[in-house]
């Protein structure tokens, strides 16, 4: 998502904020057997020969650019204005964004679209800079030690580890830590998942006064602003780890028919907030049900309505080529372009 020249008073997301951030433009020697990818008729932009040090100048750049929008004096108005909760809804737009250019496999608009997202990064740090609370360096510092910490596994040179704090350079690279693998990269995501909950218990030990606090329960973590599918496959999944879930996928199928059933008693009843509440208890179940099967429901959602659309769209396009319009068409014909766009893609493979 570019906006250029936005005006004051108008969002800047995208590399339209206050003027271009980098774009890269460097020539690249492109070795044997490592020629750009150009799936899907996009082609990337060249990258830069420099390496690190450029990386590090043009971020340097980046920041300074957000330094100079926030200024009071002869800043930009609408960046002035913004806080943490106004910029949030736009860190969640560029990660969408990001995803659309991944599956489509543009990868010309992807680091443009990537830049945007790294730019809601450096706009939250900069205005937690400007409180007081901790600056980009704060951050970058902060995931570099969390990925040392989760990669026991791994040797890192003093590239990686020059600049982090005693705690997390003394972490046990080599493979004799206590969570060394045993076993290939399959097992990977349980050493990462036994890590985070070691994480998780230590950050919960303190409330925000510095005492003392309660053990974290089972669902601690799980954000309450994560999209609502994907929330519930995570709150499942952490209920199923201390036990709470069914013992088969049958038990599972079973409570989505339930659910079903007693949704269509509320809609009998035309009781519009019981039947909210049980269309809610609907896709929870089957959002457990996508976890049971190790299936992402959001994954799960997104391709079907993927294939809503190009159906929709293939409906359309037999009607305009007669010149007809869908509103004016019976259900009746409408059912029958649907089924023929779908027969056809499946005789298509699709």
């Amino acid at each position: 998502m570019t906006v250029s020249s936005a005006p004051s008073g108008a969002p800047h997301t995208g590399s339209g904020t206050g003027g271009p951030v980098s774009k890269a433009g460097h020539e690249v020697a492109t070795e044997p057997g490592h020629e750009p990818d150009h799936k899907g008729g996009s082609e990337p932009h060249n990258i830069s020969a420099a390496g690190p040090h450029e990386a590090a100048r043009q971020l340097e750049r980046l920041l300074a650019l957000m330094a100079r929008l926030r200024d009071p004096a002869g800043g930009c108005p609408w960046d002035r204005e913004q806080t943490f909760e106004t910029i949030a809804p736009y860190a969640i737009e560029e990660a969408y964004e990001v995803l659309d250019t991944i599956q489509r496999q543009d990868w010309r608009a992807f680091p443009d679209e990537l830049g945007d997202l790294l730019l809601q990064v450096v706009y939250q740090a900069r205005m937690a800079q400007e409180r007081g609370l901790f600056d980009f360096a704060t951050v970058a510092r902060m995931v570099t030690e969390k990925m040392i910490r989760r990669h026991p596994h791994v040797t890192f040179g003093p590239d990686v580890l020059q600049g982090a704090r005693p705690a997390d350079a003394a972490n046990p690279t080599a493979q004799t830590g206590p969570d060394a693998p045993t076993a290939p990269a399959q097992a990977m995501p349980g050493q990462w998942e036994k890590i985070k909950e070691r994480e998780r218990q230590k950050s919960a030990a303190l409330g925000p006064d510095g005492t003392a606090a309660a053990p974290p329960g089972a669902l601690a973590g799980v954000p309450p602003s994560l999209p609502a599918l994907l929330r519930a496959s995570k709150l499942a999944s952490r209920a199923a780890r201390v036990g709470f879930d069914w013992p088969d996928v049958a038990g599972v199928m079973e409570k989505v028919r339930e659910e079903i059933d007693e949704f269509a008693v509320e809609m009998q009843s035309g009781d519009h907030p019981r039947m909210r509440d049980e269309m809610g208890d609907i896709l929870f179940s089957v959002a457990s049900l996508a976890r049971r099967l190790n299936l992402d429901p959001e994954a799960c959602l997104r391709q079907a309505c993927d294939k809503f659309t190009r159906r929709f769209e293939g409906v359309e396009g037999h009607l305009a080529a007669q010149g007809l319009s869908m509103s004016e068409q019976s259900v009746e014909t409408l059912d029958a372009l649907w089924r023929k766009v779908k027969k056809a893609e499946a005789a298509a493979g699709k």
